[in-house]
């Protein structure tokens, strides 16, 4: 389950967008696969300033606490506040309704510089 129309980081998180507006983000189904039952998500602000790499938040399972990384530097203009009452959807619907936060990019072509679909399958058959 990886789409081709994505772009992905090493940290398991996946890109839709960046033709110059915003970009929204949420963790592949290899994460939430390996995380397990999903019971709560903690977001950044509308306008937080984000650091590409840096983390923007986490994601707590029955099995662990794993962070979220912001896969390019920008301005958090949305995020996902359904996953407030019902964060179980992550595992349902990771790529559609799952999806974390929208950022505004500092460089929009920075999309372009994150793993391919086939690169990060290759990342995840390792």
């Amino acid at each position: 389950m990886i789409p081709e129309d994505l772009r992905y980081t090493a940290e398991h998180e996946w890109v839709t967008g960046g033709d110059g507006g915003t970009v929204r983000v949420g963790i592949t189904h290899f994460a939430q696969d390996a995380l397990g039952d999903i019971v709560f998500v903690q977001l950044p602000d509308v306008g937080a300033v984000v650091a590409a790499g840096e983390s923007l938040g986490e994601i707590e399972s029955t099995k662990s606490v794993s962070e979220i990384y912001a896969p390019l530097a920008g301005t958090v203009s949305a995020r996902n506040e359904a996953l407030g009452d019902a964060p179980e959807v992550i595992n349902t619907d990771p790529y559609g309704a799952g999806w974390l936060v929208e950022i505004t990019p500092d460089d929009p072509t920075a999309v372009d510089g994150l793993l391919s679909a086939g690169a990060y399958r290759e990342l995840t058959e390792s």
